[in-house]
């Protein structure tokens, strides 16, 4: 597919690829056990914000995924995980799929999101040093491995410490 992607929600029938991409991106079932246990939660989990990358044939092969978190008491969205199919990392799978989730989070009327992630990374797509927002978490990380979004023009950050679903263990 080279440089052009097609991206979309995810479907049921997605559900076992979604699984598969996260267990052969990783190297444990943590972070596939995390998108199943998110999926099952409902304060966590939101329809449309868990969205594929697909091939030709339309198999899912990039997953980037928004669950519900909160900056003290203010709603935001947790990005994570994300993961391509390791035969097709850095071709643009993965990009296509933040892309595609941040879009669909903004049609929503989302506000703001929060990544904990590759400092190197993250910030082409507009996420910038949390701690630049009073924004923290409760356990030790790189300064500047948590990384924020505003979604909404005119909507500043809110400061405070971030609480994510329980299926993150933080």
């Amino acid at each position: 597919m080279g440089d052009t992607w097609v991206s979309r929600a995810e479907t049921g029938a997605d559900i076992p690829a979604i699984r598969d991409i996260n267990l052969t991106a990783f190297p444990t079932p943590a972070e596939a056990d995390l998108v199943d246990a998110l999926r099952a939660d409902p304060a966590a989990w939101i329809e449309g914000l868990s969205l594929v990358t697909v091939d030709e044939a339309d198999r899912p092969v990039g997953h980037a995924l928004l669950t519900r978190c909160h900056i003290g008491t203010t709603p935001a969205l947790a990005l994570a995980p994300c993961a391509v199919r390791p035969e097709r990392q850095r071709t643009g799978a993965g990009t296509a799929a933040i892309h595609a989730a941040l879009a669909a989070a903004r049609a929503q009327g989302e506000q703001q999101v929060i990544v904990l992630g590759h400092p190197a990374y993250y910030p082409r797509f507009g996420f910038t040093r949390a701690s630049d927002h009073g924004i923290r978490l409760t356990i030790d990380v790189p300064d500047d491995a948590l990384m924020a979004l505003g979604l909404q023009p005119g909507h500043p950050l809110p400061g405070g410490t971030v609480h994510y679903a329980a299926a993150f263990g933080i």
